[in-house]
Parts: C-alpha cells; sequence; structure tokens
C-alpha cells in the first residue's frame, strides 16, 4: 500500500518497511499491533526523556501521547522511545554533577543510534531539563532529519508570604541557613513549597533559556516552550508538533535547513536579550558543530554585547517562565527585536513559514513590565557577556544581568581552591574575606571530568550576603539560576594547563565586564616560569567508565566540549541513507 504523499523509495524506513526481504521486519510490527497502511507509512521518532528523577521531565509521557495523535493525524506512523536524563537540581553540589553535561552527549548519541538502528524518517524530541534540551537539539541536527522540538514546559513557581519562589530560593536559603539568619523551621517550610508542579525550575535558567533557544532557531513551533508543563493546553502544541514534522517530511525540509549561521544568531540574541543562561554559551557551539558551522564562544560573545536585555526575569530579574507566557512569549521578544533590526528575518522555522512570515502573524507587543520595549531596555547590552584576556586566552562568560555598571568590576587577590568541594567547605566556614576572587580549578570538562556546575558555592555565598563582595571564576560551570559576580567556562581549562592553573593565593585578578576583561597581574615572563614548574593535571578517581571516556574524548569549551568531529568530518548524512 501506498501513501500518495511520500515517496518511501527516498526514506530511511524504506530499509525496514519495503520489499520482500523484508518481510521478517515486517512480522515484528504486525506483533504491535500495526496495520499495513500504518507500516507502509513514514516512521517518526517521538523521542522523550522522561523518568523519575524530578518533575522536569515527569510530564515528557503524557505530552508524547498528543505528538503521537499528530503524526497519526498527519498519516504517518509514531514510534515512541525514551533516552537518558540527568536532572541538574538533582546534580547539584555533589559528585553527581560529573554526569551532567556527559549526559548532553550521551543525549545525542543514544537518540542518533535508536534513530539509525530503527530507520526512522523524521524526529520530534521532547525535552524537560537542562542538558536535555540542547542534547535532543544536537541529535536532529546530526541526523539531518525532519524534525521538530517540543519543551515539556516550565514547573509553576511556589507561593510564600505574598511573594512567588523558586528553587533558586531554596538553594539562597541554604546559605541564609548556615549564616544563621534563617531557622530550621522556615527552610522546612520553604523546600515543601518552592516546586508546586511539574515542569522545569521556573526562572531565566538553563532550561528555559534553551526552550527559548529552540524557538528562536526554529526547531520548536512558535510560543510552544511557553505554557507551564501542567497545563494540559500543551497537547495542542503536542499534536501540532506531530502534525508540523510531517509537512516538513513532505517538503523535505530538514534540520540543517532550518539551523544555519543566522538562526543561531537569532538564538545568541535571545539569550542576551532575556539574560539567559551562560551554558547557552556551550550549547549553541555545540548544536552548530553538529551542522558543520563555526560558532564558537567569540562568536556568541560577540552577539551577546551588541544585544540590548529588556526582558525581565529571574534570577537577575524579577518573573518567571509563567509570566514570559503569559505576556506572549519568545514570538513578543523577536518581535522586539526585529524593530531594532537583530533578526534576522529570512529563516526557515518548523511551521515551514519563514521567521519573518512568523513574526508578522504576532499582533501583541511589549508589556512594559515582564517584556521591556526594545527602544528602553533594561540595559544597553545583553545579560550575557564574554571575557577574555591572559587568564582566558579561549574566553570565559559571566551572567550580568540585574548588575549595574559599577558592580561588573571587580578586582581582588585570589583565594584558589582546587576543586568545588573545598570551595564549598570554605563558604560554608566563611573562611574567606570580602574583596577576594575565589578561583574554583580542576572543574572544566576534562578535568572534573565533567564540567560541574557551581550553584551550591554560588547561592551560599548569596545567602550569606556575600553575592557582590566577592567575585568567583572556574574552568567549571554554572547553573543559569547562579546570581553574583561569577565567571566560568575559563579557557584553556587547568587540567590542559591554561593560566587558571598557574594561580597562587594573593594574585590580583581584574573582572572587568564593561571591557570583556579577565586578566592577572602577571608578566608572561613570570606565567612562563609557573607553566614550567607545573606538576601536570590533577588525577581524579574516574579511571574507567562513561565518566573516564568523556575525559578522553572531550574537546575545549571555547567550541562546545564536544566529543566528536561533527559534520565537516562527516562521510555521508543519515537522512540520505
Amino acid at each position: 500500500m501506498k501513501n500518495a504523499r511520500f515517496d518511501k523509495s527516498r526514506l530511511p524506513s524504506r530499509h525496514v518497511t519495503e520489499g520482500p526481504a523484508r518481510a521478517p521486519h515486517r512480522s515484528y510490527f504486525y506483533a504491535m499491533g500495526l496495520t499495513e497502511e500504518e507500516i507502509h507509512q513514514p516512521w517518526v521518532g517521538v523521542a522523550t526523556c522522561w523518568n523519575e528523577a524530578a518533575p522536569c521531565n515527569i510530564a515528557l509521557n503524557r505530552q508524547a501521547q498528543a505528538v503521537k495523535m499528530g503524526v497519526k493525524k498527519a498519516l504517518g506512523t509514531p514510534r515512541e522511545f525514551t533516552t537518558i536524563t540527568v536532572t541538574d537540581g538533582i546534580a547539584m553540589g555533589h559528585v553527581g554533577m560529573r554526569s551532567s553535561l556527559p549526559s548532553r552527549e550521551a543525549i545525542a548519541d543514544t537518540v542518533e543510534l535508536t534513530m539509525r538502528g530503527h530507520c526512522y524518517d523524521a524526529l520530534v524530541g521532547l525535552a524537560g531539563c537542562d542538558k536535555s534540551l540542547p542534547g535532543m537539539m544536537m541529535a536532529m541536527v546530526r541526523l539531518n532529519v525532519p524534525s521538530v522540538f517540543l519543551y515539556g514546559g516550565s514547573i509553576l513557581p511556589g507561593r510564600l508570604d505574598g511573594r512567588d519562589v523558586t528553587v533558586q530560593d531554596v538553594f539562597e536559603a541554604v546559605g541564609r541557613h548556615q549564616a544563621g539568619s534563617y531557622s530550621d523551621a522556615e527552610l522546612d517550610i520553604l523546600e515543601r513549597v518552592a516546586c508546586p508542579s511539574a515542569g522545569a525550575c521556573g526562572g531565566q535558567y538553563t532550561a528555559n533559556t534553551m526552550a527559548c533557544v529552540a524557538e528562536a532557531i526554529g526547531l520548536a513551533l512558535p510560543n510552544s516552550s511557553g505554557a507551564p508543563a501542567p497545563y494540559e493546553s500543551r497537547d495542542a502544541y503536542g499534536e501540532a508538533s506531530g502534525e508540523a514534522v510531517m509537512r516538513l517530511l513532505e517538503r523535505n525540509i530538514r534540520a540543517r535547513d532550518v539551523v544555519t549561521r543566522q538562526s543561531l544568531e537569532n538564538a545568541a540574541r535571545v539569550v542576551a536579550c532575556t539574560g539567559g543562561s551562560t551554558n547557552a554559551g556551550l550549547h549553541l557551539p555545540a548544536i552548530a558543530h553538529e551542522a558543520g558551522i563555526d560558532f564558537d564562544l567569540f562568536d556568541v560573545c560577540d552577539i551577546f554585547r551588541d544585544t540590548p536585555y529588556f526582558v525581565n526575569l529571574r534570577p537577575g530579574g524579577d518573573y518567571v517562565a509563567k509570566d514570559l507566557y503569559e505576556a506572549g512569549g519568545v514570538p513578543v521578544v523577536l518581535r522586539e527585536l526585529r524593530k531594532a533590526g537583530l533578526v534576522h528575518l529570512d529563516c526557515m522555522t518548523a511551521t515551514g513559514r519563514t521567521m519573518g512570515e512568523e513574526l508578522d502573524r504576532i499582533d501583541r507587543d511589549a508589556d512594559g513590565r515582564v517584556i521591556h520595549p526594545v527602544a528602553t531596555p533594561i540595559t544597553r547590552t545583553g545579560g550575557v557577556v564574554g571575557l577574555r584576556g591572559n587568564l582566558a586566552p579561549e574566553g570565559a562568560i559571566v551572567k550580568v544581568a540585574g548588575m549595574s555598571e559599577a558592580e561588573q568590576v571587580f578586582t581582588g587577590p585570589a583565594r584558589v581552591f582546587e576543586c568545588e568541594e573545598d570551595a564549598f567547605e570554605a563558604v560554608r566556614a566563611r573562611a574567606y574575606r570580602p574583596g577576594e576572587v575565589i578561583v574554583i580549578r580542576n572543574e572544566g570538562p576534562r578535568g572534573g571530568p565533567g564540567m560541574r556546575e557551581m550553584l551550591a558555592t554560588t547561592a551560599a555565598l548569596s545567602g550569606q550576603g556575600m553575592g557582590k563582595k566577592v567575585a568567583l571564576i572556574t574552568d567549571g560551570r554554572f547553573s543559569g539560576a547562579t546570581r553574583g559576580f561569577c565567571v566560568g567556562h575559563v579557557g584553556p581549562e587547568a587540567a590542559q594547563g591554561g593560566p587558571i592553573a598557574l594561580l597562587r593565593d594573593g594574585d590580583a585578578i581584574t573582572v572587568n565586564a564593561l571591557t570583556g576583561e579577565l586578566s592577572v597581574a602577571l608578566g608572561e615572563e613570570e606565567l612562563a616560569a609557573r607553566r614550567a614548574a607545573w606538576a601536570g593535571p590533577r588525577a581524579t578517581v574516574h579511571g574507567a567508565g562513561a565518566l573516564w571516556k568523556y575525559a578522553r574524548l572531550v574537546g575545549p569549551t571555547r567550541f562546545g566540549a564536544v566529543t566528536h568531529p561533527g559534520a565537516a568530518a562527516e562521510g555521508h548524512v543519515y537522512a540520505d541513507i
């Protein structure tokens, strides 16, 4: 039986459904209740990161059913499968965080392997927590099949004492508790009300930042990232995403037709203007790498530098994802950027229309509360800034959303720690001084291994009221919920012999987000002498297993901390098998 809309002779699924030699394969499909008609239709992978680890992904299983309905409605055959997720909120503050960034690669790899192994023709990917979003998008671009991304949605804010609260408040309350200004009873109440529903963390942390990226880059349907996870109205976006991927398949619009240099620039604009997570500086280059596009941390930061910050979201601002949705969501943000000439309008999107055509359909304006007009932004430059200097020849990144210009310049003596645990213990014991620059090294992609986030430490500093009295730099990462003058992604990392490996207590470090400088007051001769005396990378206990493998494959942070050569070295494209 043939579907007149699709030529199966050109689709990957022909290798498992067509011709007499595939009778054994078809027998498996009949065993699952598929009809002859369904077997000979296009096959669509519906991939989710569902698990029971945390609220971020718990709703994905239900949402996948809506996606499958949309695929079936458009005469496709959906095949649901799941992949892993490591949820950062659970992994935070202990050795589990070493598994977080490597999980991004595992997600991309396992989605690729599942699609390849079963010859699916197109992909709808659902994800809810930090690394699962870029991991799913990386797989889409790597496979280069028609693809639609669907975010699982944000958590609803909790309420306490008449104000919205999030998990960020709980992390910072731990610092206040350590400082003696927050009681056991208060902490007990806060932890019970801060996270009242399914969904990813509600501020403009990494999950919501990358959900906005998915829309801005064109892989997700307009406004699909906005509705909170518990809203059953999300089912409409699921069904629409299933139908949309079938339209893309019919027109042979593939992931790399959508993800281009221009659409990556659109995505970086949205990160900057929303005060998004610094982790976008890692994930955008990684997505670009899958398409063979040169787009590294410096390219991202150039866009951050000349993009106004005008969306008032936590952690630097006042509102959460639910508020952005009610104000019109990412489409209104993009519409404001268009007014300033900061959007490439001819980029293709998951609807099959261009970004310009999609924005022509939007008639809402900035509300002036959550989304400020681009003409009167909160600050004139983006909420995320790139840094460079003799301490970071391959760059670094810092979030400045919510900080005054005076707060964006800091010079002080280094207080050096060899790992996050040592730094956290010093912060807990108040064994540091105002005016110091706390240095946490050996936490990069290779040296950690795994490039841990430092939210427990930064939140403790904020909870102690010291967030503006010290600076912090690391070759590791920060949560999107981090606030304070915290510089991450310092490259080269310590394990590669970068200058951060050569620092000593008392070295004068300057962080200047206004000029983009990260430097140490040491001459080249002194740095060379220290490098000659350097004993080499610190040994880790990870002598086998996934983290051992990751540490040996992972590349520099500047290029996205990726683990394979990318599209530039491809011998074939999966979609053309």
